[in-house]
């Protein structure tokens, strides 16, 4: 690979389109939100029942790692009892790679270069091709080769997108082109160079994410800041926001990102304004439960969540609907005009009341 890159840029409406089970991506199709599971794929139920609380926050593909042929088993029962596409990660053995597809899972994700030798790799590819499966050319910034650490004098957006290309010429070499691409690293703006010079180079659907982000507070602000830019660039196929907690949050804040970059519409956005001195009602815990209240209210609204009312219906004014805090009370306002007072301990099921009817 030359060190010059060109300024032609492959953006998701032009990206190569990929068949996973039942979810099709790229090609300006939606930007779909993945997790992982955190469990061990071995315990069917326990994994069973984290991915079902994936799809139910709206996670629309899942990854289980597969380190032995009793999660390549796994596999297949998992599959039997979720409703979203599930995507095998595989690390070292080839033949982890192989008893997943065996088994039925609708990807695979491996790095070819951990994989062993090229027979090795041949082996998976020639599975994969035989059953359509695609395949996720994963390489992380750890992970790069010795040669391109000295050739670019430690790890660099240029190696990375060097070793990923190199990975996925090893398999077109091989007659498959089925393929998604993902780089991460946790240097976010390193990450973000990398993907706009990966996206210079080739037309496969890109998976982003900063890898390693961190706990919920860091890595969502890493994330939101590092997906933010790449998506707003055009770049990405699929998305996960990385976070060292319950998987769970990991979807609230990719949906989140997406909606916020215009990307995603539908269901509610809560705004909620800073407390200050003025505030007399619990504004933090009230928000909170109006976030959590809405999830599952299928509507294209903003709420409003204001702690006083001195500021609340101005501020609420371009939302939908709002409540906005006084003293022991709260006003319910649509559309900027408020409609009327509400005791503060009914003001989440006025709120919800309203939602609920909203159509009516």
């Amino acid at each position: 690979m030359r060190n010059t890159f060109s300024t032609y840029r492959i953006h998701r409406e032009h990206t190569k389109t990929v068949s996973i089970g039942n979810k099709v991506i790229g090609g300006g199709n939606p930007i779909l939100i993945q997790s992982m599971t955190n469990v061990p794929t071995e315990q069917v139920e326990a994994c069973v029942a984290q991915i079902l609380r994936l799809e139910a926050a709206g996670c629309e593909i899942v990854r289980c790692t597969v380190p032995t042929l009793e999660a390549a088993k796994a596999i297949g029962e998992i599959k039997k009892q979720i409703h979203i596409p599930l995507v095998a990660d595989i690390h070292f053995d080839y033949k982890m790679a192989l008893a997943a597809m065996e088994n039925g899972a609708d990807k695979i994700r491996i790095n070819p270069g951990n994989i062993g030798s090229r027979e090795k790799v041949a082996a998976v590819v020639a599975m994969a091709g035989e059953r359509n499966i695609p395949i996720r050319v994963g390489v992380n910034s750890g992970s790069l080769e010795k040669e391109l650490l000295e050739k670019y004098g430690g790890v660099t957006a240029q190696g990375i997108v060097e070793s990923a290309l190199d990975k996925v010429r090893m398999i077109e070499e091989l007659g498959y082109e089925n393929l998604v691409i993902s780089i991460k690293s946790s240097d976010v703006l390193m990450c973000v160079e990398a993907h706009r010079l990966l996206a210079d180079h080739t037309a496969y659907p890109l998976h982003v994410g900063i890898t390693e982000a961190g706990t919920v507070t860091s890595g969502n602000i890493k994330s939101a800041v590092g997906l933010g830019i790449i998506l707003h660039q055009g770049i990405g196929d699929t998305i996960r926001v990385s976070l060292t907690g319950d998987p769970v949050e990991e979807i609230k804040s990719a949906k989140l990102i997406l909606k916020t970059l215009g990307l995603r519409k539908g269901g509610i956005e809560v705004v909620s304004c800073p407390t200050c001195g003025r505030t007399k009602i619990d504004l933090i815990r009230l928000a909170a439960q109006v976030e959590d209240m809405v999830a599952d209210i299928p509507l294209d609204l903003k709420v409003a969540v204001m702690g006083c009312a001195v500021n609340g219906p101005g501020e609420a004014r371009e939302a939908d609907i709002g409540i906005a805090g006084g003293t022991g009370e709260g006003l319910l306002i649509k559309k900027g005009k408020i409609v009327r007072k509400v005791p503060e301990d009914e003001l989440l099921l006025v709120l919800r009341e309203e939602l609920l009817h909203w159509n009516e």
